[in-house]
C-alpha cells in the first residue's frame, strides 16, 4: 500500500472523526423544551439562563440542565393530622392542595423541595386556621376555611415561586363523643322541627275550620237577608196587587152604579143585606125593636136609594 492512499485513508477518517464529532455537539446543544415546561442551566456549576418550550441552544460540556420545573398546575394531597379547634375539639383534617409554579428559578434555588415544602406549610396553616373557628363552623365554613388557607400559603410561598390556587378539605373526622353528641343533637333537632311542623299543621287546621265557620255563618246571615229581602218584596207585591185589584173593583163598581141597571142592582144588594143584618139580629137576642115600618121590605129599599142618591149629588156637586 503506498504512502499517499495511506494518507487518503487518514485523511478520511479524520474526516468521518470531525463529522460525528460535530453531529454530537449539535446534539448536546440544541434541546427541545416541552410545553409548559421550564429548564434551567447552570454554566460551572452557576445559573446561567432558564429555557422555555421550544428550540434552544446550549454550550455542550460546559452547560448542564441543572433542573426540570413543570408550569402546570399540580395537585398534591395533604395527609391527615390532628388539628384543635378553638373550643378545644381534637379533629383529624386532610385535604388536597392545587398549585403551579410561577417562577422555576425561585422554585429551584429558593427552597430545596418546593412540593415537600408547601405540603408542610400548607399543613401548618390548616391547624392554625382551625384553631381559630370553632367546631360547628368547621363544618358551616368550609368554603371560608379554604379560602383563609389560601391565602396564608400564598403569603408564605411568595419567596419559593409558588402560587397555591386552592385548597380543599376532604374530610373532617371528629372524636366518636362528639359524633355521637352531634347525632344526639340532630335527632332532637329533627324531633323539634317534627313538632314544630305538627303543631303548625294543628294551627292551621283550626284557623281553617274557624275560618270555614265564619264563612258559613257570613253566607248564611247573607242568605237570610236575601230571604228576607225576597220576602218582603213578595209581600210588598202582594200588597200592592191586592191594592190595585180593590182599586179596579171599586172603579168598576163606580162605573156600573152611574147605569140605570147599577142603581137597581145596588138597590137589590142592599135589601138583600138588610134583611140579613135583620136576620142575625133576630138569632142574636130575644127582643127585637124594629120601626113602624121596618118590617117593609119596601121602606128599607127606599131608605138605601135615598142615601145613594144623596151620595150622588155630592159627587156632582
Amino acid at each position: 500500500m503506498d504512502p499517499l492512499s495511506q494518507i487518503f485513508d487518514l485523511l478520511l477518517n479524520v474526516e468521518v472523526f470531525i463529522l460525528i464529532f460535530i453531529l454530537v455537539l449539535l446534539k448536546s446543544s440544541v434541546k427541545f423544551v416541552p410545553q409548559n415546561r421550564a429548564w434551567l442551566i447552570e454554566r460551572f456549576g452557576k445559573y446561567q439562563s432558564t429555557k422555555e418550550a421550544g428550540l434552544n441552544f446550549i454550550v455542550p460540556f460546559i452547560d448542564r440542565i441543572a433542573a426540570d420545573r413543570s408550569l402546570k398546575e399540580q395537585a398534591q394531597d395533604v395527609p391527615s393530622q390532628s388539628a384543635i379547634t378553638k373550643d378545644n375539639i381534637s379533629l383529624i383534617v386532610d385535604g388536597v392542595l392545587y398549585f403551579r409554579v410561577l417562577d422555576p428559578y425561585k422554585a429551584t434555588y429558593g427552597v430545596d423541595d418546593y412540593v415537600f415544602a408547601v405540603t408542610q406549610l400548607s399543613q401548618t396553616t390548616m391547624r392554625s386556621e382551625l384553631g381559630k373557628m370553632e367546631l360547628d363552623k368547621t363544618f358551616e365554613e368550609r368554603d371560608l376555611l379554604n379560602t383563609n388557607i389560601v391565602s396564608a400559603i400564598n403569603q408564605a410561598a411568595e419567596p419559593w415561586g409558588i402560587q397555591v390556587l386552592r385548597y380543599e378539605i376532604k374530610d373532617i373526622v371528629p372524636p366518636q363523643s362528639v359524633m355521637e353528641a352531634m347525632e344526639a343533637q340532630m335527632k332532637a333537632e329533627r324531633v323539634k322541627r317534627a313538632q314544630i311542623l305538627e303543631s303548625e299543621g294543628d294551627r292551621q287546621a283550626n284557623i281553617n275550620v274557624a275560618e270555614g265557620k265564619k264563612q258559613a255563618q257570613v253566607l248564611a246571615a247573607e242568605a237570610d237577608k236575601a230571604e228576607q229581602i225576597l220576602r218582603a218584596e213578595g209581600e210588598a207585591k202582594a200588597i200592592i196587587a191586592v191594592a190595585e185589584a180593590q182599586a179596579d173593583a171599586l172603579r168598576k163598581v163606580g162605573e156600573a152604579a152611574d147605569t140605570e141597571q147599577g142603581q137597581k142592582a145596588i138597590q137589590l144588594d142592599l135589601a138583600t143585606k138588610a134583611i140579613a143584618a135583620k136576620e142575625a139580629i133576630a138569632r142574636e137576642s130575644s127582643v127585637v125593636l124594629l120601626p113602624d115600618s121596618g118590617t117593609d121590605a119596601s121602606s128599607l129599599v127606599a131608605q138605601g136609594m135615598s142615601i145613594i142618591n144623596s151620595l150622588n149629588q155630592k159627587q156632582k156637586s
